[in-house]
């Protein structure tokens, strides 16, 4: 496409037999539905860079047809779970722009929003929307704020014998394959005269048995893992598995856990974030 565009972005003078001067066509010529073609065939943040050409660009990037096929194909779902149908009068520019805004929902306890280069479906769960084994002892758990999470607060366990975190979400998603994480940090982060320092006083027990992490969905798909925690004071997305969306029309139910319940030595240090649910084609750069 770039050999065909290079024919309109440089004016060229000609001379014709009579003498007189012509200008051969350039890219302010090219007519907005045609303009609107090309822009279909880009993804958004190339649409907006392209908007800034000319007029004709400018005003197909706000063609509803254009934005409507960067759009899942079950948006009108998601703004009614989301958006509570607040965007039946926007554009589908507005529609996109909207949804790629994290969104909370459910009471606050999850966040929803689409890859801004993609238009994938990401979706973050809070601790305060999982069950915790003894997460009402404070002996044990506790809710502590932090400016790390987007939900302001995570869940930060000192010490335990029976480790045991349990969740499900149930969402229409977008046809597709989906990678499910828990976001865990070893140690307990503290701003120190304006440094992030990272306390590992209560760290233990997380060499000697690895996590198990299990996922299973309302379709009958099931994974099961495991894996030993590690590096402490870095937040890290630990895989617990895949799933795959065939129909977006129909809710897809995803229960997930993640256990360490061998009761022969206590765990504790432990910070839990949240779960996320991330395209399997963009989950590879979660940990970067």
């Amino acid at each position: 496409m770039g050999a065909w565009f290079s024919g309109f972005t440089t004016p060229e003078i000609g001379t014709s037999k009579r003498g007189s001067r012509q200008w051969s066509p350039n890219l302010g010529d090219v007519p907005e539905g045609c303009a609107a073609l090309i822009l279909t065939h880009l993804d958004p943040p190339q649409i907006c860079k392209l908007a800034a050409l000319n007029r004709a660009f400018r005003g197909a990037s706000s063609a509803d047809f254009v934005w409507e096929s960067k759009l899942p194909l079950n948006y009108k779902y998601l703004i009614d779970k989301v958006l509570d149908g607040v965007a039946v009068n926007l554009s589908k520019k507005e529609i996109y722009a909207r949804l790629c805004r994290p969104t909370l929902f459910d009471r606050g306890t999850k966040v929803i929003w689409l890859e801004k280069r993609t238009g994938d479906v990401c979706l973050s769960i809070s601790a305060k929307a999982l069950a915790i084994t003894g997460i009402d002892d404070r002996r044990y758990w506790n809710h502590i704020p932090t400016e790390e999470s987007r939900f302001h607060s995570v869940a930060y366990l000192q010490q335990i014998w029976w480790f045991e975190v349990d969740g499900e979400v149930e969402l229409c998603f977008p046809k597709g394959t989906y990678s499910l994480f828990f976001r865990i940090q070893l140690g307990r982060a503290s701003k120190r005269f304006g440094r992030r320092v990272c306390n590992q006083e209560h760290i233990h027990g997380w060499n000697i048995k690895p996590v198990q992490f299990q996922l299973s969905t309302s379709d009958g798909q099931r994974t099961v893992s495991q894996c030993f925690l590690g590096e402490p004071g870095n937040w890290i997305h630990y895989h617990a598995g895949d799933f795959v969306v065939e129909n977006p029309h129909s809710p897809t139910k995803v229960k997930f856990s993640m256990i360490q319940i061998d009761c022969t030595h206590t765990k504790g240090g432990l910070c839990l974030d949240s779960v996320l649910v991330y395209p399997s084609s963009l989950a590879k750069g979660l940990n970067r």
